[in-house]
């Protein structure tokens, strides 16, 4: 166990993996946070909409790998705006490794890895927070965890100039052209609500 693995986490952004029979499966999450030490559990929010959401309420395993500056836009749009029902996300990816206990983790731009085993499944509405045993932690570079403000300023593109009227997603850059924005909106990409969206001005 490599508890300086543990310090990455808490603040950045994640690839979440999980696994189902054959079938590999990961997404973007933001909320990672050590809950306690001994034993050593974290928590994790991940949206229900989300198919890896499945796997984890199904085989109570996954891996968390902590993003590091050095990340691409091409892991969001790998991991954060395709739905693993539809694609393999792992077709075309090949900067992963399988952990010890059997799925996969992000090896790209990554200063970390975590396996947790869950211990409970709470309700959180649009939410599941899981907590989990750390089963394994590994810390892999020196790299500094990517923060959703590294990440605006540096690995998102910059916005087109206003092609298009409407609301924009924050997260992933998909436009709802319409208005208002429904209050309960969910983007279709990302599963992120109303609350992630800006308003586009022309």
């Amino acid at each position: 166990m490599d508890n300086s693995a543990l310090f990455k986490i808490g603040y950045g952004l994640y690839v979440l993996t999980a696994k189902d029979g054959s079938k590999d499966n990961g997404c973007i999450v933001n909320t990672v946070m050590q809950v306690t030490d001994s034993p050593l559990v974290i928590a994790l929010g991940v949206n229900k909409r989300n198919y890896t959401h499945d796997m984890i309420m199904k085989t109570k395993e996954f891996n968390v790998s902590v993003l590091d500056v050095n990340s691409k836009f091409s892991i969001f749009q790998n991991f954060g705006f395709q739905s693993g029902r539809d694609a393999d996300k792992f077709a075309d990816f090949k900067a992963v490794k399988r952990s010890e206990n059997g799925l996969l983790y992000v090896t790209e731009n990554t200063n970390a890895y975590i396996s947790g085993k869950v211990l409970e499944a709470i309700d959180f509405g649009t939410h599941t927070l899981f907590k989990a045993e750390v089963s394994n932690a590994e810390s892999l570079s020196n790299q500094d965890t990517l923060t959703y403000s590294d990440y605006h300023k540096h690995v998102k593109p910059a916005p087109k100039p206003a092609e298009k009227s409407g609301w924009r997603c924050k997260i992933c850059g998909y436009v709802y052209e319409g208005d208002p924005l429904p209050a309960d909106y969910i983007c279709p990409i990302c599963k992120h609500g109303a609350a992630d969206f800006e308003r586009i001005t022309v």
